[in-house]
């Protein structure tokens, strides 16, 4: 039977992508301690396939990088879907939100950009979506991404 979670998903018409392990980083995708759970930084990609490889201010404008984020977050839930056995609904808020944006130096719009994953996650999770975030914007990203997201999570145990 689905969870909470699971149907807000289906309302939304929101399919999370398959996790996928780090292709060159030696790292875990996610690690819990007490009731946190770490989410590594998750690229555009779906089922594998990066997305959005170039920069903001070049090659993406700001609704593709929005666009970008929210792929970026949907990995951090297929990844926290995995850890969790399956249950979101185990995710009890949502604590902190980073977003690296790969963009030319006169495009200003990072937290604008980020938004696209702060926003996703209140809708999913109403209030308890509501999180700290630091949103910055860079020179060069792995594989040319355009964005990199990573979250802290507080868990039910």
């Amino acid at each position: 039977m689905p969870g909470t979670i699971d149907r807000r998903l289906a309302e939304l018409g929101i399919e999370l992508p398959e996790p996928t392990r780090p292709k060159v980083a030696k790292i875990l995708p996610t690690m819990v301690v007490d009731r946190l759970m770490f989410v590594s930084g998750m690229t555009p990609q779906w089922n594998g396939e990066l997305r959005y490889i170039g920069k903001l201010g070049r090659e993406f404008s700001l609704a593709e990088g929005q666009a970008a984020a929210r792929l970026c977050t949907l990995n951090i839930l297929a990844q926290a879907r995995a850890a969790l056995d399956g249950d979101l609904d185990r995710i009890a808020r949502v604590v902190n939100v980073k977003g690296y944006v790969n963009a030319t130096a006169d495009f200003t719009a990072i937290p604008d950009v980020v938004n696209g994953a702060s926003e996703l996650l209140i809708e999913i999770f109403g209030e308890a979506g509501f999180h700290t975030r630091t949103a910055m914007g860079n020179v060069v990203m792995p594989f040319d991404v355009a964005l990199e997201v990573d979250a802290v999570l507080e868990v039910r145990i």
